[in-house]
């Protein structure tokens, strides 16, 4: 059920003003990908895409392009990466694979604005302005990514800390 609810909330926050890719659409793919049902990895798939189009469409006025795909496999990327989270939902491995995310989508993100786009020529160089005009805003994606995938990875921990602290709580045949 948190698997569902942190890729409500990663949808929403898309559409509500927030820093630039300081959001929490990889952890919560992330999570789904180690806690969430295996059969329904198409959910959060679907839900993304959906919410692209729709930003796309009506918030940045973007066309929908080739480009637009390899997102959506990055997406997908995201969530199997998460299912190695399965079995080792230990900090290291969990703190790896945001960063991991982090790092992938700057790459492919922006080549994909160098490839598909007419802002930056198609050379070399071009390519580097491209990733170099790109740095200040990865502060911000690994920043969100780090602090969202902590969060989220955390939570059902101190639910279940709370959970066992007001059951002793109300145990007092324990006292009898």
């Amino acid at each position: 059920m948190l698997a569902y609810l942190f890729v409500l909330f990663a949808v929403a926050v898309r559409f509500v003003p927030h820093p630039w890719q300081f959001t929490p659409v990889a952890a919560s793919l992330l999570f789904f990908g180690a806690r969430g049902s295996r059969r329904q990895m198409w959910v959060p798939l679907v839900l993304f895409a959906v919410s692209d189009l729709l930003l796309n469409k009506f918030v940045y006025a973007y066309p929908f392009g080739w480009d637009q795909l390899v997102i959506w496999a990055w997406y997908a990327a995201i969530l199997w990466l998460g299912t190695t989270l399965r079995e080792r939902q230990k900090p290291l491995p969990v703190i790896g694979a945001a960063l991991g995310s982090s790092i992938s989508f700057f790459l492919i993100s922006n080549f994909m604005v160098w490839a598909a786009g007419t802002m930056y020529p198609m050379t070399r160089a071009g390519l580097a302005t491209c990733y170099g005009a790109a740095v200040p805003f990865f502060r911000h994606t690994l920043e969100g990514d780090l602090l969202f995938t902590i969060l989220m990875f955390a939570a059902p921990v101190v639910l279940h800390a709370l959970a066992q602290a007001f059951n002793h709580e109300g145990d007092h045949s324990a006292t009898a």
